[in-house]
């Protein structure tokens, strides 16, 4: 089907910040100020926003509530980012919307970035479909992302490692200040384990509550899944225990605001919580896992894992040209995987052979998508791992025709 409004928005590009929040707080004034219409929870970090974001929404799905959630990146269509009762938005419906948001744009006289556009239309579709409450990403930072735009119940900030310097920073203390506009005076900030207050504390510009999550203590990690409490958590790592520790604190601060959220039902959406792309086995193809791993802090998470779990797999490994490659090879490198194979894609951002090799081996062969996705399409006896960005993964699902699903 025709999207021509689809179209349009990939004109604008994915990438980079704009300082100001003047253009999403305008959109969504003249569209009626639809944000306003429900509650809802910002999640801001470096890494796990989008799996304590999946943790979250189906913990509170599964309690009965109407959840909307938008998160990003997508691995292959917009649509991803917007999730609304249990399913992706549909391509007509987010067309539309964006449709929308453009009028919206063109009445104001403004240029809106392809961020600002999606989640004005995320925010049109949470208000369409009555969500009781919203779970909403920020892509990039906290400080002028579009999101910020918003007036949260409550925020999350999952952890804070060196990422995006260009934009937020190069050290962890700079990177928290511009993550942490997003909390509020007098209003919940929930902080991963990994964070201390008093180290939070001195970077805020604000007041919130501080509630600090407790660490989680897995029974026991395998690759496929972790038991925690006695419960099967199908996000596997010790990472994604952390994760779901931040999950638990976040919905022990909504049970004191007063939602009603059955234990039992919470640990039923937790147990069937599924994200494409974080150690996901990818349908149709046998032995193959994804796991975008797309900065250093991601990349040590995978190679715990793969310790944690004594196997040794098989790594097609891509990257974007402005990440810590080296650091993200010497942590995978140290888990001795079986064979290393290095993808090149055809975006202008994917690192190149020289790169690749550079950080590498200068003997490793390097293969364009399609040469990787016939590779994998072949079905061998060794685990094979995915991993290096989710942008790359996204693009290898495309070559091979394959849609994620939640």
């Amino acid at each position: 089907m025709t999207a021509p409004n689809l179209q349009r928005l990939e004109g604008r590009g994915h990438w980079g910040i704009k300082c100001g929040l003047d253009n999403p707080r305008a959109l969504l004034r003249a569209l009626g100020d639809p944000h306003l219409a429900f509650p809802s929870i910002e999640i801001v970090g470096t890494n796990g926003k989008g799996s304590t974001g999946a943790f979250l929404t189906h913990a509170l799905g599964a309690a009965g509530l109407r959840v909307g959630w938008t998160t990003s990146p997508h691995l292959i269509s917009p649509t991803e980012r917007v999730y609304v009762d249990g399913a992706f938005l549909d391509t007509a419906t987010l067309d539309r919307l964006l449709g929308e948001a453009f009028e919206a744009e063109a009445r104001l006289g403004i240029q809106a970035t392809y961020f600002e556009l999606m989640i004005t239309a995320a925010m049109l579709a949470f208000r369409e479909r009555g969500v009781e409450l919203a779970i909403v990403e920020a892509g990039l930072g906290g400080r002028w992302d579009a999101t910020n735009a918003l007036e949260p119940l409550l925020t999350v900030l999952t952890n804070v490692e060196i990422d995006h310097e260009k934009y937020l920073g190069s050290t962890r203390e700079a990177i928290a200040r511009e993550k942490l506009c997003a909390a509020r005076n007098g209003r919940p900030l929930v902080l991963g384990p990994t964070l201390v207050p008093s180290w939070i504390q001195p970077l805020l510009e604000c007041e919130p509550v501080l509630f600090p999550a407790p660490p989680c203590t897995a029974e026991h990690i395998a690759w496929d899944h972790s038991l925690v409490q006695g419960h099967r958590i199908g996000l596997a790592g010790a990472h994604q225990v952390q994760n779901l520790a931040t999950a638990l604190e976040t919905l022990r601060c909504l049970q004191a605001l007063g939602f009603s959220l059955p234990e039992a039902s919470l640990w039923e959406g937790l147990g069937r919580t599924r994200w494409p792309g974080r150690l996901w086995a990818i349908p149709g193809l046998e032995g193959v896992w994804a796991d975008g791993a797309h900065n250093l802090d991601g990349a040590r998470a995978a190679a715990q894992h793969i310790r944690t779990c004594s196997v040794h797999p098989h790594l097609f490994f891509g990257v974007m040209a402005d990440k810590d490659i080296p650091g993200m090879a010497a942590q995978l490198q140290a888990t001795q995987p079986q064979a290393v194979t290095l993808v090149q894609g055809a975006n202008e951002r994917y690192a190149g052979a020289e790169a690749l090799r550079a950080a590498w081996g200068s003997r490793l062969e390097v293969l364009d998508l399609e040469e990787a996705a016939a590779r994998l399409r072949r079905p061998a006896e060794e685990l094979r791992l995915v991993t290096g960005s989710l942008f790359f993964i996204g693009d290898l699902l495309r070559t091979l025709g394959i849609t994620p699903q939640l």
